[in-house]
């Protein structure tokens, strides 16, 4: 891991972003149509790897993340978020990979004292003093975490138009076990796979041009931190949210995902349950 001095991020980063509808949101304590099939849904954990492009380090991360994904299959979900230090991107670089929520969940989190870095269901585990937590602590928390039986499952219908590149989201939300925490918050992201751009990598002193970028958090349909549930999370409680966003030009929706998770707000920031699906199939 890379030594660094811890800092507060200092100001947002300005830079052309996608147009965005404010979310539609409707809601319900039971179902006006039949919804998606949720079944038995098994917990899913998230996890938040900060990153980027000038981190000669955290591409080993990025690797470690694959080889979790091939382990856990569906019940772990990878976001890669380019934000800190070793974001900005290089004079070539294609894209910019930094996003004003990105910045605003590493705030949000905490900074980390060095990279890989990644945050495991936003969970502050025994033993730590922070949420930040170095390559070799990521599979044994992911484990404990999965072990864990959901609160809430949650299900993702989207409906995108490649005419208008319109993309409507509508998220459900099925209470298992009633939530009595007070700041209970949903969490809605677009991210891309299959980014082919920069990146220093330890094999050379110069940036790779074809390193394959994944999981890159694009943008949030919700606020940094998550829109907050005012319904009461009674069990057997069934919710819906639904929102629209415009899926920019340079984005292949081929390659995008939404992930949607509940969380609490506050000293205790738990994801209770997370989702993924493909914008497109």
């Amino acid at each position: 891991m890379i030594s660094r001095i811890i800092f507060f991020v200092a100001a947002v980063f300005l830079f052309a972003a996608c147009d965005e509808v404010s979310p539609i949101v409707t809601g319900s304590m039971g179902p006006t149509d039949p919804g998606p099939d949720l079944g038995n849904q098994k917990r899913q954990v998230l996890i938040e790897e900060f990153t980027g492009v000038k981190c000669v380090n955290c591409p080993a991360g990025s690797q470690e993340i694959d080889v979790l994904l091939s382990i856990h299959q569906s019940q772990l979900i990878a976001v890669s978020i380019h934000a800190g230090d070793f974001a900005p991107p290089y004079q070539a670089s294609k894209y910019d990979f930094r996003t004003p929520e990105g910045n605003g969940i590493l705030s949000y989190l905490g900074e980390p004292f060095g990279y890989p870095t990644a945050v495991v269901n936003r969970r502050l585990f025994d033993g730590q003093f922070d949420l930040q937590l170095g390559k070799s602590e990521w599979a044994g928390y992911i484990a404990e975490e999965k072990a864990i039986p959901p609160k809430v499952r949650i299900g993702i219908e989207p409906d995108f138009n490649g005419a208008n590149r319109n993309l409507e989201i509508k998220v459900t939300l099925l209470v298992d076990e009633t939530i009595t925490e007070p700041d209970v918050r949903l969490s809605v992201m677009i991210t891309e796979n299959n980014i082919v751009d920069l990146q220093l990598t330890p094999s050379s002193s110069e940036p790779k041009a074809d390193y394959i970028h994944k999981h890159v958090l694009r943008d949030m349909v919700t606020n940094f931190d998550g829109l907050k549930l005012t319904e009461s999370l009674v069990e057997g409680a069934e919710i819906t949210k639904t929102f629209n966003f415009t899926l920019p030009d340079t984005w292949k929706e081929e390659n995008c995902e939404i992930v949607a998770f509940v969380s609490l707000s506050g000293a205790n920031k738990d994801v209770l349950q997370a989702h993924q699906v493909h914008v497109v199939e």
